[in-house]
């Protein structure tokens, strides 16, 4: 199946390792052009390696200025066709642990700043008549993940501003979706565990093993099935699928 990817121009945040960088992959092996987007440049710039169609790109999104120069550098290159909203993780911990300044600065990099880069980069996909917004949130804002309260909230409130979204740019030919991963074998996840089992004083492996057999599908997802799912969302066969929220989660929420 052609995906009509090629010639398309993605920005992927987050890219440097886990779903960001699978999904900045999978694109680039559609033949889309890919800005793939972290803190860490080097880690960028290594798996980007000897791909001419991935161009590495440093960026903190917990830092307006830096946002916004982002903007402006893709806007003179002729702007972008996707955008892919993933932000890194907050650390664990309860509704009550959680600070004002915690969530004040989670806000910032995980949700305020994505919807100010979307502001400055989708009114030239307007213009074009085609665009695709993809924003991967988790599963915790369908059903609330123990111990990780800051994602939980933070992340609905993307869902909230996408669906809003959605249905102002329709028209135009943009598409905006959200994406929630649930337990995904990546760096973040085998932190989070390692958390819960120095949390709880049981072994990694103990804690894997519980959250693995909790899952219908009996394991924790691979990076590219989840990619696989926003690649086709970003993609010109998915044109009537808009304020949609998808799980990939291998069947762990229960609510229909």
């Amino acid at each position: 199946m052609d995906l009509g990817l090629k010639g398309k121009r993605a920005l992927v945040l987050g890219a440097s390792r886990g779903l960001g960088k699978a999904i900045a992959q999978g694109l680039a092996a559609e033949g889309a052009e890919v800005f793939a987007a972290a803190r860490n440049l080097q880690a960028l710039q290594t798996w980007a390696a000897g791909m001419a169609n991935v161009h590495p790109v440093q960026v903190d999104l917990s830092d307006i200025a830096a946002v916004d120069a982002l903007a402006e550098d893709l806007l003179a290159k002729g702007g972008v066709d996707i955008l892919v909203n993933n932000s890194g993780g907050p650390p664990p911990g309860t509704a009550l642990e959680a600070s004002r300044q915690n969530w004040m600065d989670h806000f910032q990099a995980m949700a305020a700043n994505l919807f100010h880069l979307g502001g400055r980069l989708v009114p030239a996909m307007q213009g074009r008549g085609w665009g695709r917004v993809i924003s991967i949130a988790s599963s915790g804002v369908e059903q609330p993940i123990p111990n990780l309260a800051l994602s939980n909230g933070i992340r609905a409130a993307v869902v909230g501003w996408s669906k809003t979204l959605a249905s102002e740019v329709a028209k135009d030919g943009v598409t905006v979706n959200v994406v929630m991963p649930g337990r995904i074998h990546t760096q973040r996840v085998d932190e989070l565990d390692a958390a819960a089992s120095k949390r709880t004083g049981k072994p990694v492996q103990e804690i894997a093993s519980a959250s693995a057999s909790a899952i219908p599908a009996g394991r924790y997802g691979r990076p590219e099935e989840f990619a696989d799912v926003v690649v086709f969302l970003a993609s010109g066969r998915a044109s009537y699928v808009t304020g949609s929220l998808l799980r990939v989660d291998g069947g762990a929420i229960r609510s229909v």
